[in-house]
């Protein structure tokens, strides 16, 4: 069986190649942000899904990996995926959209809070603001019912 792309595959294409990236995320209410650098190399897998292999600088000093996986199931007229990192257990599950103007990609999955204690919503949003420079802004939704972002991550085509 062989699957045709879509026209909402086309736009995942725009995330193939070789990138670098600077991080930076809030730790803590009372914490200054911390930055962190590395790189990703996104391929495609027959125009129908993308697999981001990234590796970057930790908070601790280590080094950490990450595997993103994205496509559109044109069955659901969704964008789907998942996201894994050597930092974590969670295996992250992703639904999202892209906006109407064809820039903005809204990812939403569950993961555990911050504490660890119960699992909770999370958007990641993927948004090109050229071709070859993208952000990755991660938020988590709050007890009261607002979204707060914790991460920001630029990404340039290298």
């Amino acid at each position: 069986m062989h699957v045709q792309p879509q026209t909402e595959h086309q736009w995942l294409d725009r995330l193939v190649g070789e990138w670098i990236s600077e991080c930076e995320c809030i730790m803590g209410p009372d914490q200054p942000p911390s930055t962190t650098h590395g790189k990703e190399v996104v391929r495609s897998l027959d125009g129908v899904w993308v697999v981001a292999e990234g590796e970057s600088e930790m908070p601790d000093g280590g080094t950490g990996t990450t595997l993103m996986t994205l496509g559109y199931d044109p069955e659901t007229q969704r964008y789907t995926g998942t996201y894994v990192g050597s930092m974590m257990t969670h295996l992250w599950v992703y639904n999202g959209s892209l906006d109407e103007a064809k820039k903005v990609l809204t990812l939403e999955t569950e993961g555990p809070d911050f504490n660890g204690n119960s699992m909770t919503q999370y958007k990641d949003i993927i948004e090109f603001l050229t071709d070859d420079h993208r952000t990755m802004t991660s938020q988590i939704l709050t007890d009261d019912g607002q979204w707060q972002q914790f991460m920001i991550t630029h990404f340039r085509r290298q």
